[in-house]
């Protein structure tokens, strides 16, 4: 396994979300949320059968997409901001005997790669911390052969302004390196503008439980506490699309995008 850089080059906004989410590294490789769910399921059917393939993690975090995707293709590249996420995915390789994985440190605006390196380019709930959205996906976009498949997934927020604004808010409080999530119209307009073609679009709903949710980005109590204020004196309208419990729990939805370059 190969790290070929420890240190980003000098993009402020990115090592600030680097800086944020380096002492969590080792949460995300344990999350429950992020180590199971039926979207991994459909990048695991998506990768089976490339046995010859070279696949890009975009976004990696906790490795959860490669140690997934490595097991039925020749080789991933896990790519992150964060270099103590990257030492986590390479420690957690090395020990379900995984030898295919390899970590490289880059910002999704700036890979490191020549044009089509990869066959298949995989991306999962980390387009929201982007600084661009569109130069990340142009990027993926020109890293990947021509033909070649891939599966963009994040949260999504609803087309309702009101809806967005309450979930912009509480993302923002619980994570100061949250940059914005996307709704599916921005998402399917944005990889049209890169060059992906959409071949399908798949919803899901997800449960967050307020407690372990806060937790995992070591959310300071007064800003918990604001988000539970907000969650409380929202309307009826923005309780019930959430599901707001009374512990704060709440659903939200992610979408994955199936694409082909």
């Amino acid at each position: 396994m190969a790290k070929t850089r420890t240190t980003l080059p000098p993009m402020s906004e990115q090592n600030f979300a680097a800086e944020q989410y380096a002492p969590r590294a080792a949460d995300y490789v344990t999350s429950a949320v992020h180590a199971q769910g039926e979207d991994l399921d459909q990048i695991e059917a998506l990768v089976t059968g490339h046995a010859e393939a070279v696949a890009l993690d975009l976004g990696c975090g906790g490795g959860h997409v490669s140690y997934r995707a490595a097991p039925h293709v020749a080789r991933v590249v896990a790519v992150d901001v964060t270099a103590s996420m990257l030492e986590q995915v390479a420690a957690n390789a090395a020990a379900r005997g995984m030898t295919n994985i390899e970590t490289r440190l880059a910002p999704a605006e700036a890979l490191p790669f020549p044009d089509a390196s990869f066959d298949i380019v995989l991306c999962r709930f980390t387009a929201h911390h982007w600084q661009n959205l569109a130069k990340g996906l142009a990027e993926a976009r020109r890293v990947l052969k021509p033909g070649g498949r891939g599966l963009f997934i994040d949260t999504v927020c609803p087309a309702s302004r009101v809806l967005d604004t309450h979930m912009q808010a509480v993302e923002l409080l619980r994570d100061l390196s949250h940059v914005r999530n996307y709704s599916i119209a921005e998402w399917v307009a944005e990889l049209a503008r890169a060059g992906f073609t959409v071949q399908g679009t798949t919803l899901r709903r997800l449960h967050m439980e307020f407690a372990s949710w806060t937790a995992r980005t070591r959310t300071a109590p007064d800003l918990a506490a604001a988000i539970r204020h907000l969650q409380d004196t929202a309307s009826p309208e923005v309780r019930s699309h959430f599901n707001i419990g009374a512990d704060g729990s709440f659903d939200i939805e992610a979408a994955a995008f199936e694409v082909t370059g």
